[in-house]
């Protein structure tokens, strides 16, 4: 939570840490300021202090609501310090940033985050860094990065915002298959839109964003929804001039966040329209029980790895590939059995082999289970996914609940 952010600064000797970039779409702006439209911000924060956001006077507005201690760009005129650097704009950007520095007292070791266009950045840095060597600027790996370890649990008001994307991820999901099931079909099996023309995958992924928009949410990362041989390569989101059939298996997993780059939810589901083969239900029904064992036997405080090694154990028993018996399978299951979830789509904790003891499910984790099965050169794939929340009592909470029927009976 940003309560551990003093604690986390100290375990990792960062006097200061800075945040460059928009509120918007940025993590660890977002996270500090809420959002809002705010551009080409500078946020600092001291250890042991409030963090300072400082603003251009355009959006002086945008800033008050962040409720942060704000200071404007114009304490520095930019066109005095342009003067200063004979016209070297990275210059210019490297003597406003250690004005700003200088006025807060920042000495020592400073972390640098956010997102911004790494050129201009670097070149501010680099010219930042040849005028105070006492300054240790220093960044982190992005998956254990000091923003990732105060993000891994979520007090109340984050879990809600969760829970409100969980709601309008199944409302859509409930549209979409409702959808589906009332095409009518034609002799080669193929769905037909209202005038009679195929349905394609493209078609149906235009629906599904119009959905999300019209609830408040955006596919901020893309989402999947694949058919076939795509369904068997677990990132594969699925070609749009592809038509929808009965009988082929269909993932479909969407992880839309809040407008502006805020929290998201993450869902999978699979189906086959109409009917399945019964290799397909024999591997969704393995898939299903695996999902099954794993949330039955998760344990707050647990590592989170654990689970992964566990559901290793059961699809090899089934006799599939998978991350221990391969180093890169790429038919069975392939990949880790799931993440951290909020203002990232990946957060901590980890899931996979390689994850140390420290990603471990504590009261404030929300994070997903997702075992699936993939059989790309069969012409299938299989996803069940679900976000839970450890709460404060130590309870695994689903975060939003969905039916998992896998043929899904036409109505048409």
């Amino acid at each position: 939570m940003k309560t551990d952010l003093d604690s986390l600064m100290q375990q990792r000797n960062l006097n200061a840490l800075v945040v460059f970039g928009n509120a918007e779409n940025n993590p660890p702006m977002y996270y500090l300021t809420g959002g809002g439209h705010i551009g080409g911000a500078t946020l600092v924060k001291k250890r042991g202090e409030e963090p300072v956001l400082f603003y251009n006077d355009m959006e002086r507005d945008e800033a008050a609501k962040t409720g942060l201690k704000t200071r404007s760009y114009s304490e520095f005129p930019w066109q005095d310090l342009m003067k200063e650097a004979n016209g070297d704009s990275s210059l210019m950007a490297a003597l406003r940033l250690e004005r700003i520095f200088d006025s807060l007292g920042v000495s020592g070791r400073v972390g640098v985050y956010g997102h911004s266009e790494l050129g201009s950045l670097w070149a501010t840095l680099t010219q930042l860094q040849k005028r105070r060597p006492d300054l240790e600027l220093t960044g982190e790996p992005r998956d254990n990065s000091l923003f990732m370890f105060a993000m891994e649990t979520k007090d109340a008001a984050e879990v809600a915002r969760i829970r409100r994307m969980g709601k309008i991820t199944t409302e859509v999901v409930t549209l979409t298959r409702d959808y589906l099931v009332s095409r009518p079909v034609n002799a080669e099996e193929v769905l037909l839109k209202e005038d009679g023309s195929p349905l394609t995958i493209g078609e149906m992924k235009a629906k599904i964003n119009l959905w999300l928009a019209e609830r408040g949410a955006v596919p901020e990362e893309g989402f999947i929804f694949s058919i076939g041989r795509d369904a068997g390569v677990p990132h594969s989101v699925g070609n749009p001039q592809d038509l929808l059939r009965l009988g082929q298996t269909i993932v479909f997993d969407i992880y839309p966040a809040e407008q502006g780059g805020g929290y998201f939810y993450d869902f999978t589901r699979t189906w086959s329209l109409g009917y399945a083969s019964p290799e397909a239900q024999k591997r969704y029904q393995q898939v299903w029980e695996v999902y099954q064992k794993v949330v039955e036997n998760l344990d707050t405080n647990a590592p989170f790895r654990n689970y992964q090694e566990l559901t290793c154990e059961l699809f090899e028993k089934a006799g599939h590939k998978t991350p221990r018996t391969e180093k890169a399978p790429t038919e069975g299951y392939v990949h880790s059995l799931g993440h951290g979830v909020g203002i990232n789509i990946h957060e901590r904790p980890w899931s996979g082999l390689t994850a140390d003891d420290s990603n471990r499910l504590k009261p404030g984790v929300v994070f997903t289970i997702e075992p699936g099965l993939y059989y790309p050169e069969q012409g299938m794939g299989f996803r069940i996914e679900d976000t839970y929340w450890v709460n404060p009592q130590g309870k695994m909470e689903l975060l939003a609940d969905f039916p998992y029927d896998f043929v899904l009976k036409m109505k048409a």
